[in-house]
């Protein structure tokens, strides 16, 4: 069965460009374009597992993953920050909330599919 992957990026393009990268390796692709768009996605979708930026508008991707992890069936879904952030206090700050995972853009698509299924089960 295919696995589903939420992706959070308020860069449609940006959406895009990892939406494709997945659907290439066989996943489903629900897309949002900020945290709070994210959870109320989550109302009614199942996913596998949780690519989201940091810098967006409405909810930022630390709050997002904060509240997702607050949601009894995410509690053990990998949730990868793909962002251009990359300073350590950033990271730390991504982990605290709940982050598994940490990708800097520019991204490869073979290092995203690497570590996409490398969290997964």
């Amino acid at each position: 069965m295919a696995k589903t992957a939420l992706i959070v990026d308020d860069s449609l393009t940006f959406r895009q460009m990892v939406a494709m990268t997945l659907t290439d390796a066989s996943f489903t692709v629900v897309e949002a374009c900020n945290g709070q768009e994210a959870l109320d996605k989550l109302k009614t979708h199942r996913v596998d597992i949780i690519i989201t930026d940091i810098n967006m508008p409405v909810m930022d991707g630390i709050a997002f993953v904060r509240n997702a992890r607050d949601l009894p069936q995410l509690r053990k879904t990998p949730i990868l920050m793909l962002t251009t952030e990359s300073q350590p206090e950033m990271k730390q700050r991504g982990k605290a909330a709940g982050a598994t995972g940490w990708i800097v853009k520019p991204f490869k698509a073979t290092q995203l599919i690497q570590v996409v299924t490398d969290l997964l089960p």
